[in-house]
C-alpha cells in the first residue's frame, strides 16, 4: 500500500523553500477570510507543517538563519517607523503616558507571574517586559478615520516606542545577568558598556550614513549598506552582553531621519522584510509550538487567561489614568487603550530570547507553555485592540464634526475614466462632461488598460482606436482630454497606478455587465479598486441616453456628512442635475438633508431639489416602486471601516439585482480618510478579502434553511 509518510518531513532545500513560499502566499488569503490577523496566520501555518503538527517540514538551518534575520528585521522596522517629530512636540505627555503604559502592566504582570503562575523572579520579569510593551496593530484604523494627528494617537505612538524601549532594556539586563555574576560590580560594568555602546552608535552611524548616502546613489548599494548597519549594530549588541534585537531596534531609531517614510529605499526595506524574512521567522516560531500541550490539562489555558487579563487590564488602567491626568475626554482614553493594548511580533521576538536562556542543563527560562500562551494571547489582544480602536475612532470622528478636511472645496478636479467596451464609453464621457466644472478648465483622462498576454498588441490597437474616438467626442464639446493605453498584468493595479500618475481626483467607470467574463456583481477588479484607493469612485450603469433622464433619486446613508468626500459627490450630482435640467430627490436622515439643502441653496440655486426623510438604510427596497425607467437612481455607499458604513450595505449587490434590474444606476464610493495606496506592512497588507468565511457560511445556512 502506498505510504505518503515516507516522504515527510521534507528535507530537500528546494522543496522546503517552495512550501514556505506557498504558506507565505496562502496564509494571508485564508486568514483574511477568517478575519484573523495575518501575523497569527503565519504562526499557525508553522504549527501545521511543523513536527508537532503534520510533520511536513524539518526545521533546518534555513529557519535558524532566516528566522534570526526576520527577528532583527521586526525590531529594526519598529524603530524605523517611529514618528520622531510627533514625539518631540508632545514629549512631556508622551513621557508620562509612556511610563504609565509600561509600569502599570509591568507591575501587574510581575505580581501575576510570581503569585499566580509560580514563575521565578527572572521569568516573571521578562514576562512583565513582554506584556508592558505593545505593537500598534490598530494604527491603520486611525488613519482610515483621519485621526493620525489626534492627540490620543500621537501619545499612543510615543508611549509605544517608550514602552518597547524600556522592555528591551529590561530584557537586555536579564540576558546580561545570565552571562555575569550578578553583583554590584557586574551591574556597574553593564551600565557603562550600555552607555558606551549606545553613544558610540549614536555618534558614528549618522555620520557614516550621511557620507555613504551622499556618495553612492545606487539603490542596491544603499539597501545593502542599511542592512549592514543593522546587523553590525545587532552583532555589537551581542558582543557587549545585550541581546541582538536591542541593537536592531536602536539602529532603526538612529536611521529614522535618513530614510523618509515614502522614499524608494524605505519601500525596498519594507518589501524585503514583509515578503520573506518576517514571514520566515513567524513560520519558524510556529514550528516550535507544541499544540498537544493544549490538550494535556488546563494549565496552559490558565496561563493564557492570566496573560490576556492582566496585560490588557494593565494597559486599560494606564490609558484611562493618563486621560484623567491630562484632562482628556473618556473617548480619548478609549482610543489610547485600543491602540496600546495589542501585542504582535515584538512579543514573539522577546519570548524567543527567553527560550534560549538556560537556567540549568536542559531547563530554559521559558518553556513551551509560555510560547503557546504568548501566541494565543497575541490573537486575543489583536482582536480587543481593533474592536476598541474602531469603536473609539468612529465616535471621535462624529464628535469632531468641524474638521479642516471637511471644507466645502472640490477644486482638485481631474476625472479618470477607465474604458474598455465601446457600448458604454460614450455615455461615460458624456456623464463626466456634465459633472466637470468648466470654470476650472481641467482635462478629463480616458484610460484603457489591456492585459499583458498574447493578445496584447491587438487589444492595444483596439484600445487606441476607442480612445481616439472618445477624444474626438470630448473635443466636440470643447472639453480637453488626455488618453493613455496602459499594459498591466492586473487591471486594478493598472488603474491605480494611472490614477496616481495623472494625479486624478476621482474615477468614473461603468458597472460590470459581461457575465461571460465574471458572474459576480462587481466583476473582476472593481472590489480591488475601491478597496485599494481612498478617493471617490463612481460606478454607473447607463441604460438610456442621459439627456432623457427625467429625475435623479439619491439615497444617502446616515452620517455621510462626516465623510471627507461629502461635498465632492454632492457637487458632481448638483452640476449634472443643472446640466440635465431635471429634478433631484434626496432620501436620507434629516440632519444630513439639512446640510445638503444648505449646500444646494447656496451654490446651485437653480437646481430643483426635493428632500424626503428616510429613517433606515433598510428602506432601500421600498424605493424600487418610486424609481421609473427614465430615472437615474444614485446610491451613496461607503467602504468597510468608514464612518457611514453599515452592515446592510453588504446586501447592496443582491438588492440592486432584485429590485433595480434594468434601471439606470449610479453607485458612489466617496473620498475617505486613508493612507497612500503604496503603504504596506505585514500586519496590514494592501489586499483584504471583502467577504469573510463566516459570511459565506451564514449565507449558505440561510439558503438551505
Amino acid at each position: 500500500m502506498f505510504n505518503l509518510s515516507q516522504y515527510f518531513p521534507i528535507t530537500d532545500p528546494t522543496l522546503i523553500f517552495f512550501v514556505v513560499l506557498l504558506m507565505i502566499l496562502l496564509s494571508p488569503i485564508i486568514m483574511g477570510r477568517l478575519r484573523i490577523p495575518h501575523i497569527i496566520g503565519m504562526v499557525l501555518a508553522g504549527v501545521i507543517v511543523g513536527k508537532y503538527g503534520l510533520n511536513i517540514l524539518e526545521r533546518d538551518a534555513s529557519f535558524e538563519l532566516f528566522g534570526r534575520v526576520g527577528l532583527y528585521y521586526i525590531m529594526f522596522l519598529a524603530g524605523l517607523e517611529m514618528d520622531m517629530e510627533g514625539l518631540k512636540k508632545n514629549r512631556t505627555r508622551v513621557i508620562v503616558f509612556g511610563l504609565l503604559t509600561f509600569l502599570v502592566p509591568f507591575a501587574m504582570t510581575y505580581f501575576m507571574g510570581v503569585s499566580l503562575l509560580s514563575y521565578t523572579p527572572l521569568a516573571a520579569l521578562l514576562l512583565s517586559a513582554i506584556m508592558a510593551s505593545n505593537t500598534l496593530i490598530a494604527y491603520p484604523i486611525v488613519g482610515r478615520y483621519g485621526l493620525t494627528r489626534h492627540t490620543s494617537s500621537t501619545l499612543s505612538v510615543g508611549s509605544s516606542m517608550m514602552a518597547l524601549f524600556m522592555a528591551l532594556i529590561v530584557m537586555a539586563s536579564i540576558v546580561n545577568s545570565f552571562q555575569g555574576e550578578g553583583g554590584i560590580g557586574f551591574w556597574v560594568l553593564f551600565v557603562v558598556k550600555f552607555f558606551v555602546y549606545s553613544i558610540g552608535l549614536i555618534l558614528v552611524i549618522p555620520r557614516l550614513t550621511r557620507w555613504f548616502l551622499r556618495r553612492y546613489s545606487d539603490a542596491v548599494m544603499q539597501f545593502i549598506f542599511i542592512l549592514a548597519v543593522v546587523f553590525l549594530s545587532a552583532a555589537l549588541s551581542d558582543a557587549v552582553g545585550l541581546e541582538g534585537i536591542f541593537g536592531a531596534f536602536l539602529s532603526g531609531l538612529i536611521l529614522n531621519r535618513f530614510i523618509p517614510r515614502v522614499s524608494p529605499l524605505m519601500n525596498r526595506i519594507e518589501f524585503t522584510g514583509n515578503a520573506l524574512f518576517i514571514p520566515y521567522f513567524l513560520i519558524g516560531v510556529g514550528m516550535l509550538i507544541n499544540v498537544r500541550l493544549l490538550f494535556q490539562g488546563t494549565h496552559i489555558l490558565w496561563v493564557v487567561f492570566c496573560l490576556v487579563l492582566f496585560g490588557t487590564l494593565g494597559k486599560a488602567v494606564a490609558a484611562y489614568l493618563a486621560a484623567g491626568v491630562f484632562r482628556m475626554p473618556r473617548l480619548a482614553g478609549h482610543m489610547m487603550f485600543g491602540l496600546t493594548s495589542a501585542h504582535a511580533a515584538g512579543a514573539i521576538a522577546m519570548v524567543m530570547v527567553g527560550r534560549r536562556l538556560e537556567i540549568s542543563p536542559g531547563v530554559y527560562l521559558f518553556g513551551d507553555e509560555v510560547l503557546n500562551g504568548i501566541v494565543i494571547m497575541i490573537l486575543f489582544t489583536c482582536v480587543i485592540s481593533t474592536v476598541v480602536t474602531e469603536w473609539a475612532a468612529q465616535r471621535l470622528r462624529l464628535k469632531e464634526k468641524k474638521e479642516p478636511e471637511l471644507v466645502k472645496t472640490v477644486n482638485d478636479e481631474k476625472i479618470l475614466i477607465p474604458v474598455k467596451y465601446p457600448e458604454y464609453a460614450d455615455n461615460l464621457v458624456s456623464m463626466a462632461t456634465m459633472m466637470r466644472n468648466p470654470k476650472l478648465k481641467r482635462e478629463l483622462v480616458a484610460l484603457n488598460v489591456v492585459y499583458d498576454d498574447v493578445n496584447m498588441r491587438h487589444n492595444q490597437a483596439e484600445g487606441q482606436r476607442l480612445l481616439e474616438h472618445l477624444q474626438h467626442l470630448a473635443s466636440a464639446s470643447d472639453v480637453p482630454m488626455t488618453t493613455q493605453v496602459r499594459i498591466a498584468a492586473n487591471i486594478a493595479n493598472g488603474i491605480k497606478h494611472a490614477f496616481k500618475e495623472f494625479q486624478a481626483s476621482e474615477i468614473l467607470m461603468g458597472l460590470h455587465f459581461h457575465h461571460n467574463i465574471s458572474k459576480g456583481f462587481w466583476g473582476e477588479f472593481t472590489r480591488s479598486l475601491y478597496n485599494g484607493l481612498s478617493r471617490q469612485i463612481i460606478i454607473t450603469r447607463i441604460m438610456q441616453p442621459l439627456n432623457t433622464v427625467r429625475r435623479i433619486q439619491v439615497i444617502v446613508p446616515s452620517r455621510a456628512e462626516f465623510e471627507p468626500g461629502f461635498y465632492r459627490w454632492l457637487e458632481r450630482l448638483a452640476r449634472m442635475t443643472e446640466n440635465l435640467e431635471c429634478r433631484i430627490i434626496f432620501h436620507g436622515r434629516k440632519d444630513t438633508l439639512q446640510l445638503i439643502n444648505e449646500y444646494i441653496h447656496n451654490n446651485f440655486a437653480s437646481v430643483r431639489a426635493e428632500y424626503v426623510p428616510m429613517k433606515h438604510w433598510n428602506e432601500l427596497p421600498d424605493l424600487a416602486t418610486k424609481v421609473s425607467k427614465d430615472h437615474l437612481f444614485v446610491i451613496v455607499t461607503a467602504r468597510k471601516g468608514t464612518i457611514s458604513y453599515k452592515s446592510a450595505m453588504e446586501r447592496l449587490p443582491d438588492e440592486v439585482n432584485r429590485y433595480f434590474k434594468g434601471k439606470t444606476l449610479m453607485i458612489i464610493f466617496p473620498d475617505q480618510y486613508g493612507n497612500e495606496m503604496d503603504d504596506m506592512t505585514f500586519a496590514q497588507p494592501q489586499h483584504t478579502e471583502e467577504r469573510s468565511a463566516y459570511e459565506a457560511v451564514r449565507e449558505w445556512i440561510h439558503n438551505k434553511v
